[in-house]
C-alpha cells in the first residue's frame, strides 16, 4: 500500500465556490482527495451535492477558485486527457439492455481505443482484470437486460475499472437496492479502493453507512462544505445541525441517525 503521506492528493479544491449562473450554491470550498480513499458526499436533498460532483468532475465551471488534479487545473486538460483520469458512474445511466456484461464493461476502454472502437489485447486484459475484480466472470455473457439492479451495478462499477482512472465518481450507487446490497455495495467500494488504490467519491443519502465505512466525509450543509474523517465529523456536532430537530436527531453513542 502507498504511503499517503509521500504523495500528494489526486484532486484538490481551493477556494471554490460553486453554483449555476448568479446563484450560489456553496462557496469557500476546500477540499483534498488522496489515492485509495472511499468518500462520501452527504447532505439533505438539494444542498448541492450533485452540484459539487458536477464541478469536481468539470461538466458544470465553478463560479471562482479552481479544481485540480494531479496538481493541474482541471480547465486546463483536454477532455481526452479527462477521460483517463476520472470515470463517472450515474445512477440513471442509459444503454442498451441487449449489451452483453462484458460488452458493456468494454465500452470502458474507449478512451484508449482507436476511431473505429476496436480492442487491443490490453484493452481485452483490463476488461477481464474488471471482470473479475468485481466477481462477475461468470455473468461475462448475459445480456444487461437479465440482472438485477445489484448485479447491473456491479458491470457499472466493473466499467469504470477498466476505464483505468484514478478518480471514480458515484451518482447515489445504492439508490433502489435493500439493506443488504446497499452494505454490500459500499463494502465492494472500500475493497476496491484497497486493491486498486484509486479514490471513490460518491453521493449520497445513506449516512449512517457512510460514516461506518468511508475514510472521509465531505458535508454539504447551508451553503457550507466540510471535509472530515468519520470520528472528526461525530466528534464537531455538524450531523446534529443536518436535519430539523423534531423528527430525527444524531446519537454520538452509536454514530447514527434516530427518530425521536
Amino acid at each position: 500500500m502507498t504511503n499517503k503521506t509521500e504523495i500528494k492528493p489526486i484532486l484538490q479544491a481551493q477556494e471554490l465556490t460553486i453554483g449555476y449562473a448568479n446563484k450560489i450554491v456553496a462557496e469557500e470550498i476546500s477540499v483534498e482527495i488522496n489515492a485509495a480513499e472511499l468518500v462520501a458526499v452527504i447532505g439533505i436533498n438539494g444542498s448541492g451535492k450533485s452540484t459539487l460532483l458536477k464541478t469536481l468532475t468539470g461538466n458544470l465551471d465553478p463560479l471562482s477558485g479552481k479544481v485540480l488534479i494531479q496538481q493541474k487545473s482541471l480547465k486546463d486538460i483536454s477532455v481526452q486527457k479527462l477521460s483517463e483520469l476520472i470515470s463517472i458512474v450515474l445512477t440513471e445511466t442509459h444503454f442498451s439492455q441487449n449489451l452483453s456484461v462484458e460488452e458493456l464493461v468494454a465500452l470502458g476502454r474507449q478512451p484508449y481505443t482507436n476511431w473505429l472502437g476496436q480492442l487491443s489485447s490490453e484493452d481485452r486484459k483490463a476488461v477481464q482484470q474488471a471482470l473479475e475484480l468485481l466477481e462477475i466472470t461468470d455473468k461475462s455473457q448475459r445480456k444487461c437486460g437479465s440482472l438485477s439492479d445489484g448485479q447491473l451495478q456491479k458491470v457499472f462499477l466493473a466499467r469504470a475499472i477498466a476505464q483505468e482512472t484514478p478518480l471514480i465518481f458515484l451518482d447515489e450507487p445504492t439508490t433502489h437496492l435493500d439493506l443488504y446490497h446497499k452494505i454490500f455495495v459500499l463494502q465492494l467500494l472500500k475493497k476496491l479502493t484497497r486493491k486498486t488504490e484509486k479514490a471513490i467519491i460518491f453521493a449520497t443519502h445513506e449516512i449512517n453507512l457512510a460514516l461506518q465505512l468511508c475514510d472521509q466525509i465531505i458535508l454539504v450543509n447551508q451553503g457550507k462544505i466540510f471535509q472530515k474523517t468519520p470520528e472528526e465529523l461525530i466528534k464537531s456536532n455538524l450531523l446534529q445541525e443536518l436535519f430539523p430537530k423534531d423528527l430525527v436527531e444524531f446519537d454520538a453513542a452509536s454514530k447514527s441517525f434516530r427518530v425521536l
